[in-house]
């Protein structure tokens, strides 16, 4: 994954998303050849020779300065996310591509006590490609009930929570709104694609999407950075029905390329006792515990 395309594919897509008058340009001249701002516009808003633009978006310049970045953040009207993102990708494109093999992802023994006193809480890890690196038994009978509860175990064969939502048909019907929780995990993926751009398995998943999942294509060009911390779904369950859940995304600090996913509901509320009924519905010898012990490192106490 070669770290200045990213930089140049966000900067011409967020160009071609500004119209003239969006930034105080009148039209003149001929008619436009070209969607959103022409790169000699976007120069002249930051204060930047068109050269030096041009240059940076083409991948040719990998030595912007922070004051450069934050001339070419304000000309595009980037928020927060959006500018943390842009520092991102400019610091990869710095560095010289690192292709090396990732080691297997494994949870913390820790982590997974936190998992187990979570209680009837549906809750999953996710790594830093979204595959499942462990989940409970109310967050696989929630998010996943039709697979083999046992796959996270298997480095191999792990789910992984993007190809699912692209990829699987269980996941189209299980969200009401299957379009906005797609472009959350789109949001996310481009996050981690700025913290991680040699990844080689990162890249084959965004390959693979982008082969099989046309809806998919269409989102990821339009590069928005969008980080998702805490929303509200409504779930169709095939089991309990309508659920509407809160999944929130916690960080893991002692594995910063973790993220513990936790699944709430409105205390008294109809989805609580749905979640209720469906933790009775799962087995009733309690297999989180059971797969939290599987899950433990040798030696934890």
């Amino acid at each position: 994954m070669d770290g200045s395309v990213p930089l140049g594919e966000f900067l011409q897509a967020r160009r071609a998303g500004l119209r003239p008058e969006d930034v105080g340009l009148r039209e003149v001249g001929p008619r436009r050849r070209v969607q959103g701002l022409r790169r000699e516009e976007l120069a002249q808003l930051a204060g930047v020779s068109v050269s030096y633009y041009t240059r940076l978006e083409q991948g040719l310049s990998r030595g912007a300065s922070p004051e450069v970045l934050d001339a070419i953040a304000r000309a595009l009207g980037l928020d927060t996310h959006e500018r943390e993102h842009l520092e991102r990708l400019a610091v990869a494109a710095r560095r010289a591509p690192r292709v090396r093999r990732p080691r297997p992802e494994k949870v913390a023994g820790e982590t997974l006590d936190l998992m187990r006193a979570l209680g009837g809480a549906p809750a999953l890890v996710l790594g830093r490609r979204t595959d499942v690196l462990a989940w409970n038994g109310p967050g696989h009978s929630l998010l996943a009930g039709h697979l083999d509860p046992d796959l996270p175990e298997d480095p191999a064969n792990r789910p992984n929570m993007s190809r699912m939502m692209f990829l699987d048909p269980h996941c189209r019907e299980l969200y009401t709104d299957w379009r906005r929780k797609a472009r959350a995990v789109v949001g996310n993926l481009r996050i981690a694609v700025g913290r991680y751009p040699d990844d080689p398995h990162l890249a084959a998943l965004i390959g693979e999407l982008t082969m099989k999942s046309p809806e998919f294509v269409a989102m990821w060009g339009d590069h928005r950075i969008a980080p998702c911390d805490a929303a509200s779904y409504d779930l169709h369950h095939p089991v309990v029905g309508a659920v509407t859940v809160t999944q929130q995304t916690l960080a893991v600090l002692r594995s910063p390329d973790q993220h513990l996913i936790v699944v709430t509901t409105s205390a008294g509320s109809p989805s609580e006792e749905a979640l209720a009924l469906l933790a009775q519905a799962g087995d009733p010898g309690d297999r989180t515990a059971a797969s939290l012990r599987t899950h433990r490192p040798a030696g934890h106490r």
